[in-house]
């Protein structure tokens, strides 16, 4: 495992992130893999590429799209329907790559929908809006646990 930190840390990907994951599960991940016209390493690395470009945006994210989710290493989104098309342009993906990551974050957030007891819910807003899930990281995590929540009563 020590080697592919190193090659993550050549490569400017965060040495402290955990070696081969990103948020997107396993059932989601062999769903997208499937149907995707990609193959499965590069639906992998390339779902690295787009972790390492939302993680330090989900602030951002927090503050303008409507968080549907959260756990404890991931949150779930909804963004606007050019969302996926917006992120390949700065990631310098094609099409087809972008379409692979796109339907990956989409059974994701289905996958989450089922867990939750509310895949029609979702189904419908997947209709409309694109769906986005960004892993977090454990400090972020602790840190960021309720972001929309209360404040703790001290008293």
């Amino acid at each position: 495992m020590a080697r592919e930190n190193d090659d993550r840390s050549e490569t400017g990907e965060s040495p402290d992130r955990p070696s081969g994951s990103h948020p997107i599960d396993g059932i989601a991940f062999l769903k997208a893999a499937a149907l995707a016209s990609v193959p499965a390493d590069r639906l992998s690395e390339l779902l690295w590429r787009v972790q390492a470009d939302l993680g330090p945006r989900i602030n951002d994210y927090r503050r303008r799209y409507e968080r549907i989710a959260a756990d404890a290493g991931r949150e779930t989104f909804l963004a606007e329907p050019t969302h996926w098309e917006d992120v390949a342009d700065r990631l310098g993906l094609s099409d087809r790559e972008r379409d692979a990551v796109a339907r990956a974050h989409e059974a994701a957030v289905e996958r989450v929908g089922s867990e939750d007891g509310r895949r029609t819910e979702f189904d419908t807003a997947l209709e409309i809006r694109a769906g986005v899930v960004i892993g977090l990281d454990a400090a972020e995590d602790a840190h960021e646990s309720h972001p929309r929540g209360p404040p703790p009563d001290d008293g």
